[in-house]
C-alpha cells in the first residue's frame, strides 16, 4: 500500500501480526510509485490497497494502473474511499469528471466509504462494498454449539446501534442523489478556490493540485508550522503533515458559506506575512512537535510516547493523599 494511505491499515496489519509493505510515493505527484508497488508483490501478498483519495495530500491513486497489476497477479485491489467517497461518487454528476474508481474498473474487489464524512450521516457509521456476495460472505461469522444460542455476526463489530444505523439511512434519504450531487459541487468549487488563492501567497506552493477536497501546501521559504499555528490561533482546524514538511484542510459544507474562502485565504496571507517578519527565533508548539519528530531517528521512541499519552487518559487511579503531600 503506499505510505499516504490510512493507519488503520498499519492498525490491523498490527493486530493480525500480517507484515505490511508500505510503497514510496512520487515525489512529484504524491501518487503511489507504480513500479516500486509492482517490485513489492511477493508469492504471500494478499491485498493492495489504493486511496481515491488519500488523508495527508488528497490525491487520488492511479487506480486503473494498479489495478492491471492486481489483475496480473491475482491479488484484490481494495480502494479507501473513506474519505472522499461521497464526494468521488457524485463529482461526475456534479461536472467534475473524474477516471473510473470503482467496480467499473477490473481489478477493484471491495470499496470503503464513511458515511459520516462527506454523507453527513453521524459519526459511527460507514460502509464497505464488495465487487461479489462470495466475498462478502468471507466477512460473516457463525458459531452453531455456543450454550447461548446461534451466534452470528456480520463484522468484527459484535453489536451495533440501531439509532446510528437508522439516523444514517434519514440522512441519505434527505439528501437524495440530487442533495449530494449539489453538495459535491459546492465543496469542489470552494476546494478549487482556496487552492488557487493559497497557490497565489508569496511562500507557499501546493502539494498536490486538488483531486477532491484536501487542499495541502508546504513552503520551502520558511517554517510551514509557523503557519499552522498561526491559523489555529485565529480559530481555524487545520492539520499538520510531515515527509514532507506541510499543512491541508479538507473542506465541507460551513466553508461553502458566503465569504468563509475569502477570509481563509487572506488570513493565510496575513499569517504568511506575519512569519517572514519574525525572526524564528521561538518556536511554535506544532513547529515543536514536528521538529523534535524530525530529529528522532529511533521513530519507536515517538510512539511509545504517544501510548503513554493515551495511557494517562485512560487512567483511572486516583492519587493517593501522600503522593499529593509530596508535591
Amino acid at each position: 500500500m503506499p505510505v499516504t494511505a490510512h493507519p488503520a491499515f498499519n492498525k490491523a496489519s498490527f493486530y493480525f501480526k500480517m507484515k505490511l509493505i508500505r510503497v514510496p510515493v512520487d515525489p512529484n505527484t504524491l501518487e503511489v510509485d507504480i513500479k516500486q508497488m509492482r517490485r513489492a508483490i511477493t508469492k504471500n501478498t494478499c491485498m493492495i490497497v489504493a486511496s481515491a483519495p488519500c488523508f495527508p495530500h488528497g490525491t487520488i491513486d492511479p487506480i486503473q494502473d494498479i489495478s492491471k497489476i492486481a489483475v496480473e497477479y491475482g491479488v484484490p485491489l481494495h480502494v479507501d474511499g473513506c474519505l472522499g467517497g461521497f464526494l468521488i461518487a457524485f463529482m461526475d454528476k456534479a461536472g467534475f469528471p473524474l477516471k473510473p474508481f470503482d467496480f467499473r474498473v477490473p481489478g477493484v474487489m471491495s470499496i470503503s466509504c464513511d458515511s459520516h464524512k462527506y454523507g453527513f450521516t453521524p459519526k459511527g457509521a460507514s460502509v464497505i462494498l464488495y465487487r461479489t456476495s462470495e466475498i462478502c460472505s468471507h466477512q460473516f461469522y457463525a458459531l452453531a454449539d455456543w450454550p447461548g444460542g446461534i451466534y452470528a455476526s456480520p463484522s468484527i463489530a459484535g453489536s451495533r446501534s440501531g439509532f446510528l444505523i437508522a439516523c444514517c439511512w434519514a440522512t441519505l434519504m434527505y439528501y437524495g442523489l440530487d442533495g449530494y450531487v449539489e453538495e459535491t459541487r459546492k465543496i469542489i468549487q470552494a476546494t478549487r478556490a482556496l487552492a488557487q488563492g493559497w497557490s497565489k501567497i508569496d511562500g507557499l506552493y501546493l502539494l498536490h493540485n486538488p483531486d477532491v477536497s484536501v487542499v495541502a501546501v508546504g513552503s520551502k521559504a520558511f517554517n510551514i508550522y509557523y503557519v499552522l499555528d498561526g491559523l489555529r490561533e485565529r480559530g481555524w482546524h487545520l492539520n499538520g503533515l510531515q515527509n514532507p514538511a506541510g499543512l491541508h484542510i479538507a473542506l465541507t459544507q460551513l466553508h461553502t458559506l458566503p465569504g468563509v474562502i475569502e477570509k481563509l485565504i487572506e488570513e493565510t496571507r496575513e499569517c504568511v506575512a506575519e512569519v517572514m517578519k519574525r525572526d524564528n527565533t521561538n518556536d511554535t508548539p506544532t513547529a515543536v512537535i514536528y521538529g523534535t519528530n524530525q530529529k528522532v531517528p529511533d521513530k519507536s521512541i515517538v510512539c511509545d510516547m504517544a501510548k503513554l499519552y493515551i495511557g494517562a487518559c485512560y487512567n483511572t487511579t486516583i492519587p493517593s493523599s501522600s503522593a499529593k503531600n509530596a508535591h
